[in-house]
């Protein structure tokens, strides 16, 4: 019986949490009892342990309560702590399952990006990719994924030091050709490397934000031109979206819808 009240204690405080996480100017004893049908001295003795380990306080001026800044503290560590190939890991399977292509998991690092996951899918595809491997950015889907994302300043400054070099006749070395394209990465929200890095290889990419909205890594599906057609890749396009939204809540990450 002891233990089933204490269990019974650990909901309640847990209830408690979550109400009072959803309004920001805080919710006082009566209110809290009404919503959750709890009488107002068990949740007033609930309430005062919450605020003794700091996980509640209490504002002094209108005697509500909020959440505290323990959960700040166990919710940094929690981020630093997140492995993204982990994290990551079951989206990529499931991207791989359902679309039998190529899968890449990069991460940007020094003005290139850097293969840190690769799945095969089921179908054959001859490529240069291997973990560990680094890759320009600016032929790359991953690549432009990322480089959309960043400050302008970042873009020149990387162009500049790496150079767009040309790796097929459709590779984009024309800065301002090529600013106009992140542009309409930004605006769609997914990449695209036509053939711009190896001939007969066409693949979609899309970003993946930490925390902090930074943009830190990127996933992409590759596949033969012949059988990535301007259907399949209109098909691909929203599952990517999906994926890179989930991957990046895996980290900590919220979109803002304007």
């Amino acid at each position: 019986m002891e233990r089933e009240n204490m269990v019974k204690s650990v909901s309640r405080a847990l209830d408690i949490i979550t109400l009072i996480s959803l309004k920001k100017s805080g919710l006082g004893v009566t209110e809290i009892a009404n919503q959750i049908d709890i009488n107002k001295s068990s949740v007033y003795r609930i309430l005062s342990t919450l605020v003794q380990y700091g996980y509640i306080e209490q504002d002094s001026e209108t005697g509500k309560y909020k959440l505290g800044y323990k959960f700040l503290e166990i919710s940094s560590k929690l981020l630093e702590s997140i492995d993204l190939r982990a994290e990551a890991r079951p989206f990529l399977q499931e991207l791989e399952n359902e679309t039998n292509e190529v899968i890449h998991l990069v991460v940007y690092d020094q003005g290139e990006v850097v293969y840190i996951e690769k799945l095969e899918g089921n179908e054959t595809l001859r490529m240069h990719s291997k973990v560990g491997k680094r890759a320009p950015m600016h032929c790359t889907s991953v690549g432009k994924a990322i480089l959309a994302h960043l400050p302008s300043s970042v873009v020149f400054d990387i162009l500049e030091r790496k150079g767009m070099p040309v790796h097929t006749d459709k590779t984009i070395t024309d800065k301002d050709e090529f600013m106009k394209e992140l542009g309409q990465v930004r605006q769609n929200g997914y990449a695209l490397d036509l053939e711009e890095n190896e001939y007969g290889i066409t693949c979609v990419a899309v970003p993946i934000f930490d925390h902090l909205g930074k943009v830190i890594a990127a996933v992409s599906i590759s596949g033969p031109t012949m059988r990535m057609t301007s259907d399949r890749l209109d098909a691909l396009k929203s599952i990517m979206v999906r994926t890179g939204q989930g991957i990046s809540s895996r980290l900590g990450h919220v979109s803002r819808i304007s």
